[in-house]
């Protein structure tokens, strides 16, 4: 589950993806609501969230990926506010992902553990999801400041084929 380059200091604001070629099944993508997830969550674990930074790093993901090819010395990081409001709709979501979120500014290497992980589960329930079936031409449009996904690649030795844009964005900022 992530949410598009979140390493970097303005992540893409969505992403567009044009889907060409599907396999006979699978392939599904699955897109969960950081609205929803940050909703849910008690008054006080939303107090204790305002105002914490996360940081956001893309060494551990992209590192070695590009070896030989178009690797780098080192890849974007940066830090954001767990909570975020949207800038469009002025609404707090949820702003951390499982793919480039390390830690927690300022709390302990177990606290921060310990919080994302309850974040990430509860981020990930399937009450927040909806699941995306491509057909061949659909096209998806996602806003990355409020949505998490993630490519099911359960369509092996099969393929998808498709095209995708992506948005730029603003750095996240959050307002009480």
């Amino acid at each position: 589950w992530h949410s598009d380059v979140s390493c970097e200091p303005m992540p893409p604001m969505g992403s567009i993806l044009y889907m060409k070629e599907i396999p006979p099944v699978g392939g599904d993508t699955l897109f969960a609501n950081m609205y929803a997830a940050y909703e849910a969550l008690s008054d006080r674990m939303k107090e204790y969230l305002h105002g914490l930074v996360a940081v956001h790093d893309g060494n551990h993901v992209y590192k070695g990926l590009y070896a030989g090819v178009a690797d780098k010395p080192t890849y974007p990081m940066a830090k954001h506010p767990i909570v975020r409001t949207h800038p469009e709709t002025g609404r707090a979501c949820l702003f951390v992902n499982r793919s480039f979120t390390t830690h927690i500014v300022g709390v302990p290497r177990d606290e921060s553990d310990a919080i994302l992980n309850f974040l990430y589960q509860h981020m990930e329930h399937p009450n927040f999801q909806c699941r995306f079936q491509w057909e061949p031409n659909s096209i998806a449009f996602w806003d990355n400041r409020c949505t998490l996904h993630q490519a099911l690649f359960d369509y092996h030795p099969h393929t998808r084929v498709g095209y995708r844009v992506t948005i730029a964005g603003d750095a996240p900022f959050f307002k009480p």
